[in-house]
């Protein structure tokens, strides 16, 4: 058996054994060329690292949490053919969100003045 930190690897094939059971007498089986090698618990290593040891960009990316209200966010826009049925108004405010799968079509949300709120799924 070879140590190298952590890592114990087959003297015969070279092959990485499994991990230690901590014991003396305790065998580390190869699953390549299945020689038996004794386990050395006291050569065991513990390392403990956290995010910050291994900067990324896409780790930095994912780090940065935004929160949002959807009441903060302006998506809305205005269709100047559309009629309201309450109070007959033209030029209806509407939002389009995709509330079902990704192959079916998205759902327009319609938000009158008056109060009046209706949806058409494409």
């Amino acid at each position: 058996m070879a140590a190298i930190g952590s890592l114990v690897f087959c003297t015969d094939c070279g092959d990485l054994l499994p991990s230690s059971k901590g014991t003396e007498k305790n065998t580390l089986v190869c699953t390549c060329c299945g020689k038996e090698n004794e386990d050395h618990p006291w050569k065991t290593v513990t390392t403990r690292t956290k995010p910050s040891d291994f900067p990324s960009l896409l780790r930095q990316k994912l780090s940065i949490v935004q929160a949002v209200d959807r009441h903060n966010i302006k998506t809305e826009r205005v269709d100047a053919n559309t009629d309201c049925a309450k109070c007959g108004r033209r030029g209806i405010r509407y939002s389009e969100v995709q509330q079902r799968g990704a192959d079916e079509g998205s759902t327009i949300i319609y938000n009158c003045d008056c109060g009046e709120k209706w949806s058409i799924n494409n």
